[in-house]
């Protein structure tokens, strides 16, 4: 081999013409993917590049549905500027060559401090929807909710995906029978805890919804046959599929709002709970917990774990920012519940912030949404191969090895 003398300083380097064996270590091409969904799930390095991917590839209203707020979204970018602020404080030269990412939620083991939310009419955002994001979650050994406003019921989900843990969401209707048929119909399929959502006395109100013309199902008017000229593989997957309906309802039309109004109801109070432990026989969640002092009250009511949640900055706008109400609500229920925040979760480095924090785990909604639409189900499992993959990192850089090590001496909120 030959030896190239080093030139004396000061001298200028001679540019020379590189031998072939020299460039062989540099020339490394990609193996070319044929499949075009699997290229562009396999190029994108966390949740924002796949929100990029969504957002090209569905129609603007259902984008818009799923990554809008309510009124000026100043609480949804509150939700994420808060983890912005979080300040890792790391320990050194501890032995991080084994990670353990699991954690207790409810009694049972999930392979990560996550949990996924429930989110309505997620048909509308890939045709395969809840059975897609069913099938990921019990791949990745997290628990999967169900909402009241699925496109899919819960027998049949249960029947489709008989192996993922299995949560439902519920919304109390006004009418009081109907939410205790849903209650009972999941109690019959084997769903493990039912969660109380009880921030929707009313809809919010989603600005980006009322400007788009927004409603469930999507309307075929001139606006949205030009957006579907442009996404014709949306339209088609639509129209060749099942009929895009609400599980809970045999008929829709209209806009998402006017179907809140006129099921949630404004008259709900803490005497529900009461019926539901009644009704319901497995553990139970309340979700939209706002306040230390609610939290205090909701923890006395029987419950088996709160959600820290302004809904995703869907309802309230100008709402409290989970992430900083978290360590008031931990210390407000003082271990006699689990807590779980809600909001705002993008990465898995959010996660672990969470956790340190003092919440059990966090519950992801947009971020998997994001990944059903660029890719359906395998958009779903890229999500949470990235989230998996940044918890450990985060955990390792941080010297824990485990759930447990995650205590709030290891982060700072700065303040904003």
């Amino acid at each position: 081999m030959d030896n190239y003398p080093s030139p004396p300083v000061g001298d200028r380097l001679r540019h020379r013409i590189p031998r072939p064996a020299e460039l062989a270590p540099l020339l490394r091409p990609r193996r070319p993917q044929l499949a075009g969904a699997r290229r562009r799930l396999a190029a994108a390095a966390d949740v924002a590049d796949l929100r990029a991917v969504a957002r090209r590839r569905t129609p603007r209203a259902v984008f818009d549905y799923t990554d809008g707020g309510a009124g000026e979204e100043l609480s949804l970018a509150r939700n994420q500027a808060a983890f912005r602020r979080i300040e890792f404080r790391p320990s050194v030269l501890r032995d991080v060559s084994s990670v353990d990412t699991s954690a207790s939620l409810l009694g049972e083991v999930s392979a990560l401090p996550i949990a996924l939310a429930p989110t309505g009419f997620t048909r509308m955002m890939h045709h395969e929807g809840e059975t897609a994001v069913a099938r990921a979650a019990a791949d990745h050994g997290v628990p999967y909710t169900l909402s009241t406003m699925g496109t899919t019921a819960a027998g049949p989900l249960a029947a489709a995906v008989p192996g993922v843990r299995r949560w439902f969401q519920l919304y109390l209707w006004r009418d009081r029978s109907r939410s205790r048929d849903l209650v009972l119909s999941a109690a019959e399929a084997g769903y493990e805890a039912l969660m109380l959502t009880v921030d929707t006395p009313v809809a919010g109100p989603r600005l980006r919804d009322v400007r788009n013309g927004m409603t469930i199902p999507p309307a075929l008017t001139a606006r949205t046959l030009l957006d579907g000229a442009l996404r014709p593989w949306w339209w088609m997957n639509l129209l060749t599929t099942p009929p895009l309906e609400f599980a809970s309802l045999s008929q829709w039309q209209g806009t998402a709002a006017d179907l809140g109004n006129l099921m949630f109801d404004p008259g709900a109070t803490a005497e529900d709970v009461a019926w539901l432990r009644e009704v319901w026989p497995g553990r139970l969640i309340i979700k939209g917990v706002q306040t230390a002092e609610d939290a205090r009250v909701m923890a006395g009511l029987g419950v088996d774990a709160l959600v820290v949640s302004n809904h995703g900055g869907r309802q309230l706008d100008r709402a409290p920012v989970p992430l900083e109400e978290l360590p008031a609500v931990v210390r407000a229920v003082d271990g006699a519940v689990e807590v779980y925040l809600d909001g705002g979760v993008r990465s898995g480095a959010d996660a672990v912030a969470a956790v340190c924090l003092g919440a059990t785990a966090v519950l992801v909604g947009r971020a998997y949404l994001y990944g059903l639409m660029a890719g359906g189900e395998a958009g779903v499992r890229r999500v949470l191969d990235i989230l998996s993959t940044e918890v450990r990192q985060t955990m390792q850089l941080l010297g824990a090895t485990s759930v447990k090590d995650l205590t709030p001496d290891r982060v700072r909120l700065r303040a904003g």
